[in-house]
């Protein structure tokens, strides 16, 4: 998504595992925070030494020192939206950050 988009402040993307499958390795990262918002299947996800279940609406947030793998261990696809960003900079939450615009709603 980030070429279709034009992003230059943080990584989108839409993924899938199949079925019986798993990330080869563990890795942490130096500057970005990522989150994975679970949106179909089953599978299971590890950070540090915990590990935990995830399915439709299962929402994960690590920070970049989490040590993290995550697999899917069920008999259909795991899709999830990934975001990745850089810790700590988001300046503003939600509205603050809006400017209002004098112009009058034309729906």
């Amino acid at each position: 998504m980030n070429d279709i988009l034009g992003l230059n402040g943080m990584e989108v993307s839409m993924n899938s595992f199949p079925l019986q499958t798993f990330m080869p390795f563990h890795h942490k990262l130096g500057e970005n925070e990522e989150l994975y918002i679970f949106v179909k299947g089953q599978g299971q996800y590890q950070v540090d030494e915990e590990i935990f279940d995830v399915e439709e609406g299962t929402v994960v947030r690590v920070a970049p020192a989490g040590v993290r793998i995550f697999r899917n261990n069920s008999d259909e696809n795991l899709y999830f939206i990934y975001v990745q960003a850089k810790e700590n900079s988001l300046q503003h939450n939600n509205i603050s950050d809006g400017i209002v615009v004098e112009k009058p709603v034309e729906w």
